[in-house]
């Protein structure tokens, strides 16, 4: 935290009070004035700090060969996962020591730190030499990175969710919000889009080689570009007008957590909301994606571009379901989406891994390659065609360091398959949405402003961070260690950690939870 401190009171000088602009006036409960200058700039910067985020989770598969010892395979890839994971489960660390920041000196300077920090961590996880070159090092230095990129990111979103809301009309935050919701599907959107354009300008073992780099060397622009839109921004009128009054608190974290009355909402918004929510957007979009890639052997770059089309086709309902929810309330939008959710999940999935079986297809066509002794240690390829499209291969290679013959299937779907495999993820990101969309502005409703980013950033990352964080880890190795003792529906075990949080923040929320949007802060 010294090192965080030491950045920020570089960027942001002593006195902060020169920051704060008393001249403009508060929006008015109908004005929107300005407001699309305020989302824009918020959300650039929280869209590059998804898409830093999410590049590692994207690229997971490639990077466990890369920091991870390759003798097995597995646990390369769960180790990963859990390296992955660690930059969530840091995540209400960093809500903590930049939410008490943003309720001391503002909104804006806060998250213009958290935007620098994730961007160069993300820069470095680019430039952290291989595995086979520093040995253990490696892997300690990435986590090192991502650790630092959830502090970052615990920060960031608060911040800017905070922010927009604070700009908008009371009776239309959860449309206005919703914008900012939008960017963490668009930042795992891009991040999948650059991937899959920087394969397709490089050969495979180019990619391989070095190209896995370049998404993480991109961050760096980008984030450079969104520092000089924030730094031309005006704070919140509602932390201005705060300010100017002698209102903002001396103590964010003790009038947070230290007051019963206010630490029961903060409760209430974890285990009534956000701790669902987490596990439906991590389940609809990330484990989806390490579901097709990993249990289903989906060819990677056919993933990529099947989970873009579906992401892409869902993100609009995001600014539906936030607009929805300021007319019928933000409790029944979201609730209806975890409960319906809980209960497709393993229909879905069932479904999901039927469209890859290739024992319910018919063959038309097959064909072996037996490979010499001296090409690469290849024992055969074996290569077959179905009618529905489907191709699928199995590769039989001899790996030298271990002596033992690595086995790696691939299949690519055809036409319909394809299609299928969009609609099904379609359906599960439309269930993100509906807990997505609202709940920015049910969190921001709950608390009052002068320890408003405190209070709202926390329940939202020991949501996210800890209890969505943890799902493609979790659910990967629920999967694992039900193929393992011969579960005939392995495939499905890793949903039940999802189901069962979700399911107790569903019997939460519609106990405890105001059905009418909470107005007692406006």
């Amino acid at each position: 935290m010294y090192l965080i401190n030491t950045i920020f009171y570089k960027i942001v000088p002593n006195h902060f009070h020169i920051f704060i602009s008393t001249n403009k006036p508060p929006m008015t409960d109908k004005s929107t004035k300005g407001i699309w200058k305020v989302i824009t700039a918020s959300s650039l910067g929280t869209l590059i700090e998804w898409y830093d985020f999410y590049i590692f989770g994207s690229l997971a598969v490639v990077l466990s060969t890369k920091f991870f010892p390759s003798d097995n395979p597995t646990a390369a890839f769960l180790s990963t996962l859990a390296t992955f994971a660690a930059g969530f489960v840091v995540r209400p660390f960093g809500a903590l020591f930049f939410g008490r920041l943003g309720d001391l000196i503002g909104r804006k300077y806060t998250f213009m730190v958290t935007l620098l920090l994730m961007g160069g961590a993300t820069f470095l996880i680019g430039c952290v030499p291989s595995y086979e070159s520093i040995g253990f090092l490696a892997p300690l230095l990435v986590l090192l990175l991502r650790l630092l990129q959830g502090l970052a990111l615990g920060g960031e979103y608060g911040g800017a969710a905070t922010y927009v809301a604070e700009h908008a009309p009371k009776d239309q935050r959860g449309y206005w919000t919703s914008w900012i919701q939008t960017t963490a599907t668009f930042g795992l959107f891009i991040s999948l889009m650059v991937i899959l354009a920087t394969r397709s300008f490089l050969s495979e073992e180019a990619f391989d080689e070095w190209g896995w780099r370049v998404p993480f060397w991109i961050s760096i622009l980008m984030v450079i570009v969104s520092y000089f839109i924030r730094k031309k921004m005006d704070e919140s009128p509602a932390f201005a007008k705060a300010k100017a009054e002698g209102k903002t608190s001396k103590n964010p974290l003790k009038e947070s957590f230290g007051n019963r009355y206010n630490l029961k909402f903060i409760l209430l918004a974890l285990f009534g909301a956000a701790m669902g929510q987490g596990v439906v957007w991590y389940t609809g979009q990330f484990y989806a994606m390490s579901f097709l890639k990993t249990v289903m052997n989906i060819e990677s770059s056919q993933v990529d571009g099947l989970l873009g089309i579906a992401l892409l086709f869902a993100t609009p309902f995001f600014v539906f379901f936030g607009w929805l929810s300021d007319k019928i309330g933000r409790k029944t939008v979201m609730m209806t989406g975890m409960l319906a959710a809980i209960c497709l999940y393993r229909p879905i999935y069932k479904e999901m891994y039927k469209t890859a079986d290739i024992s319910l297809k018919t063959e038309i066509s097959a064909d072996k390659y037996y490979g010499t002794p001296g090409d690469s240690g290849r024992n055969h390829d074996d290569f077959k065609m179905y009618t529905d499209g489907t191709k699928w291969n199995q590769v039989k290679k001899m790996n030298p360091k271990t002596g033992k013959e690595d086995i790696t299937t691939t299949i690519t779907f055809g036409s319909a398959g394809k299609w299928k495999i969009i609609f099904l993820v379609f359906i599960q990101v439309i269930f993100v949405t509906m807990v997505y969309g609202p709940i920015a502005a049910f969190l921001v409703e709950m608390f009052p402003v002068k320890i408003r980013y405190t209070s709202m950033s926390l329940p939202y990352h020991v949501g996210n961070g800890i209890f969505g964080g943890l799902l493609p880890a979790v659910s990967t190795y629920l999967v694992s260690s039900a193929k393992d003792t011969g579960t005939v529906e392995f495939y499905l075990n890793g949903l039940w950690y999802p189901i069962i949080i979700g399911g107790i923040s569903f019997v939460v929320g519609m106990i405890y939870l105001k059905t009418k949007n909470n107005t007692e802060h406006d």
